[in-house]
């Protein structure tokens, strides 16, 4: 699958740096954002490249249009069509399912092994979708787990599929009071993909994360706050404020210790005591060395505000 002249890499996934933050939206409002390949690459890239610039201490991840993302675009890059966000089947789209769970995708990501002359579509080898899935969406997952500045979702619209889970993958969710977030794999008939079983119990506990999985029903703003999905809802017109002032405040922090303590509560959770204790220690040995510790400690004792580098 290749993107259309309008829809480089560069135009579906736009980029900035102000103030210490990247701002990274998507940007394919008449597909609600459903990623193609080329643009997971272009995320995948764009989160790569936000850890290594000293510039950046933060990241925002956000939309354009009325949906925040519709999952992995299964129809070829081809616009969707203008169903709206309220039908609750994918968000106007038929994505949500993953990357790499349909064939139409798999010509597009070297999995294309053949043709069955029954069906005229490529012929699917055993180990082709799990291929897929590693290569493509928990690829996408990955890259904003492990990005080494927080990252903020600032939710703007619906999250489906793989959408939910990119929001869900983020270190803080804001919401916009219209945004839905839906479950919609089992809709499909569909095993979820993109970390969803990994993410979900460690936000919310088995029995909800089953519940939200099992039945594929929407799920309110105000309702995934309250169960701990989103950090805040904000009204519709403060989203992106509020999203500035977040991540600013961390861009001003000190960046090492903010990414070593990110790294500590993300390993805590398949670490053992002794393993997490072990981790905590080197993490505040590392962080000992840097110029931001030596400059918080300073302020202290000097009754001052600290003049966090980053470094």
């Amino acid at each position: 699958m290749t993107s259309s002249p309008e829809e480089s890499p560069e135009s579906v996934v736009r980029h900035a740096t102000d103030n210490g933050v990247a701002w990274i939206t998507l940007n394919r409002p008449a597909a609600m954002n459903a990623i193609t390949p080329e643009q997971r690459e272009r995320l995948i890239s764009l989160f790569d490249d936000a850890s290594a610039d000293p510039a950046v201490g933060a990241v925002v991840l956000t939309a354009t249009g009325k949906g925040f993302c519709a999952g992995a675009d299964l129809r070829g890059g081809r616009p969707a069509p203008d169903t709206g966000a309220g039908t609750g089947t994918g968000a106007g789209t038929d994505a949500g399912a993953g990357a790499g769970t349909s064939t139409s995708t798999s010509a597009g990501t070297g999995a294309d092994t053949g043709t069955d002359s029954g069906t005229g579509e490529p012929e699917r080898v055993a180990g082709d979708v799990a291929r897929l899935i590693r290569r493509g969406a928990q690829r996408l997952i990955a890259a904003v787990l492990d990005c080494e500045k927080p990252v903020v979702a600032a939710v703007n619209g619906t999250a489906a599929g793989l959408g939910a889970h990119l929001a869900f993958a983020c270190d803080l969710v804001l919401a916009a009071e219209s945004a839905r977030f839906i479950e919609v794999f089992v809709r499909r008939g569909l095993v979820p993909d993109g970390g969803g079983a990994y993410l979900l119990p460690r936000l919310v506990g088995p029995q909800r994360a089953k519940e939200l999985m099992f039945f594929g029903d929407a799920l309110s703003a105000a309702e995934a706050e309250r169960i701990g999905l989103v950090n805040r809802v904000v009204p519709d017109g403060d989203l992106a404020g509020t999203a500035r002032e977040w991540a600013e405040r961390l861009a001003a922090g000190p960046t090492r210790a903010i990414t070593l303590t990110k790294q500590l509560v993300n390993e805590s959770l398949g670490a053992d005591r002794a393993a997490a204790f072990a981790a905590e220690a080197a993490a505040q040995e590392i962080n000992m060395t840097t110029a931001d510790a030596r400059e918080g400690v300073r302020a202290f004792t000097e009754r001052r505000a600290p003049r966090y580098r980053g470094r």
